[in-house]
Formats: structure tokens, sequence, C-alpha cells
């Protein structure tokens, strides 16, 4: 049974001040807050994540490492004996990083970034020569084969994934879920939070659709409640 815990909340803000309200309002609603490069660049990584500590919230930290082996596992090891739940590496960073990344986790979760929700099949096709639904299975087998634990990819590549039986343990966190009710903004590849769930997500990344709703849905707490509630009746 879906519960908070399938919720990560995407923690868009640029200082501690306007992400403070968010962490305080939605720790009791959501399983996670994702940390990007937009806070963790403006504010430093060790401040950002006591801080979410100290009131109670778990983190996903979304820094998407992609570098060589060596860079990738030092990172990966100072990350995760700062306590986040998850963190990830991207999979164009090839097999022995991610490898390295594993060997380096710790207690925390690794997610392997698999291809951005925001890229069409015609840029995967010009970033990776293929489209992404072939680059995502790749990249997941890719990830399977390094000792991750998950992968990170839309959830419209839920099913075919769901049709390889090698890969249903890893965990599959989607972002570009958006409530029928939401806007898709930038997001390409997209699937509501039910339908996500349906298909295999174990959690489910989202930010706008939370942090500013339609002014029919409420607050950001009326809208993760109706999430919750979404996915718990599906």
């Amino acid at each position: 049974m879906a519960t908070k815990e399938n919720i990560i909340y995407a923690l868009d803000a640029d200082s501690l001040a306007k992400a403070t309200p968010y962490i305080e309002a939605l720790a009791p609603y959501v399983g996670m807050f994702k940390v990007g490069l937009e806070l963790i660049t403006s504010q430093g990584a060790p401040t950002v994540i006591h801080h979410i500590h100290r009131l109670g919230g778990q983190i996903f930290f979304d820094g998407k490492f992609d570098d060589i082996p060596n860079t990738v596992g030092r990172a990966s090891r100072i990350v995760s004996s700062m306590g986040v739940k998850m963190f990830n590496v991207h999979a164009s960073c090839g097999v022995d990083s991610i490898k390295a990344a594993a060997d380096n986790k710790g207690n925390s979760l690794l997610l392997v970034v698999t291809v951005l929700t925001s890229t069409s099949d015609e840029e995967s096709q010009r970033i990776f020569g293929s489209p992404a639904h072939e680059k995502v299975i790749q990249f997941a087998q890719n990830a399977k084969a390094a000792g991750a634990d998950g992968i990170i990819c839309s959830p419209q590549e839920l099913e075919l994934l769901a049709q390889l039986p090698e890969l249903r343990d890893l965990l599959k966190v989607t972002p570009g879920v958006r409530p029928e009710w939401a806007e898709a903004n930038d997001q390409k590849r997209i699937l509501t939070p039910a339908q996500a769930m349906k298909m295999g997500a174990t959690h489910l990344v989202i930010g706008r659709p939370i942090s500013n709703p339609p002014r029919g849905i409420g607050n950001p707490v009326d809208a993760a409640k109706k999430i919750l509630e979404e996915i718990i009746n599906c």
C-alpha cells in the first residue's frame, strides 16, 4: 500500500530561508526532500543536509555525480557519510564510476539517472544516438550490473522496464509526474501519480504541483494530501 514514503518533494529553492517553510509544513506528508543543484550550490551541502535533518526531514541528494571513478567514489563516500537517504550519479559516467559509487554508498541508497524527463526522443537521439526508451533500458541494465539500488526514469518507461525480470527489483524513482489538475511545465514524458504507481514506480518526485498548486486545490499541504490520497486509492 502506498504511503507518504513514496512521495519525494522537490525542494527547488535558492536559500534555506525560502526552503524552510516548505520543509516544516510538508515533513508530515512526504517521505523525502529532494535537494538539487540550486540549493546545494547556494548554501553548501553540509549546511543544507544538517538543516533538513534538524527539521525532521529525510534527504534525496540530487547531485547527479558524473565524473571519473575515483572522483565519483570519493564524492559518494562523503555524501553518504552525511546521512542522506538517497543520492544519485548519472548513467553517462559509465559502469566503472557507478560501481565506485556503489562501493562507497554506505547506508545510503544509490540511484542512477537515466534520461532526463525534459529530454524528448529527438533530443535523446542527438545526445545518445538512440531514442529515450532504448537508452533508459541500457542505462538501467548498467546500473543493475554495477550494484546500484535503483534508477531515475520517466514514468513512461516503467512498463518497458517491468517486462525485464532482471530489473524488477530496482527502485524506480520517477520525476515527470503531474496530477491531472497540474500544468506539465517543462516536463515532456509525464504521467499522473496514480498511473505511475500502477506501472511500477516506487517513488514519485513532485515539485511545482505541490509548491504552486492551482487556486482551486489550496496550499502546498492541501496539494500533498491530495496526491497522497490519489496514490493510496489507485
